[in-house]
């Protein structure tokens, strides 16, 4: 299974349907700033299952702050990290990550593309696809053999 995951996308819904097209994933993330976009995608691509979380520039939303999804056995937590404060470091949300049984934890928010595995806790922020100077996504691969994670520059 491939999985592409998007944060901070700022109203650049182009930018996400060529990677979409590049990258021919089975499932989409998008972890907030600006939830509509994730939406706008999602009629470009409608057989793609697509999944969301609200971020600090989403207001009033009927999408959750975060949410666990299971996909081929691995436990996945998304959210945007604003709520965990990551802007001033990871400590939070990871322990929050490690307290749920999750296998990876995935955040947007400061806009840096970020991913390592700590210990048995795949930790991804695939930074922004909206930057104007950089924009990053991530990708999950999940096999047989387990999961892989990483992050791409457009």
């Amino acid at each position: 299974m491939n999985i592409l995951v998007f944060s901070d996308s700022h109203g650049n819904t182009a930018r996400m349907a060529e990677v979409v097209r590049r990258e021919r994933p089975d499932q989409i993330f998008h972890l907030g700033d600006v939830s509509r976009d994730a939406r706008a995608l999602g009629q470009q691509f409608q057989q793609l299952p697509i999944a969301c979380v609200c971020g600090n520039c989403d207001g009033p939303s009927d999408l959750p702050a975060q949410r666990i999804l299971t996909l081929e056995g691995k436990r996945v937590l998304l959210c945007h990290g604003h709520t965990y404060g990551v802007k001033s470091g990871m400590g939070g949300a990871i322990a929050a990550a490690r307290a749920q049984g999750v296998d990876a934890l995935l955040f947007g928010h400061t806009h840096e593309a970020f991913c390592d595995l700590l210990e048995d806790l795949w930790v991804m922020n695939p930074g922004s696809i909206g930057s104007l100077l950089s924009p990053t996504y991530g990708i999950i691969r999940i096999t047989e053999a387990g999961m892989v994670c990483y992050t791409e520059a457009y």
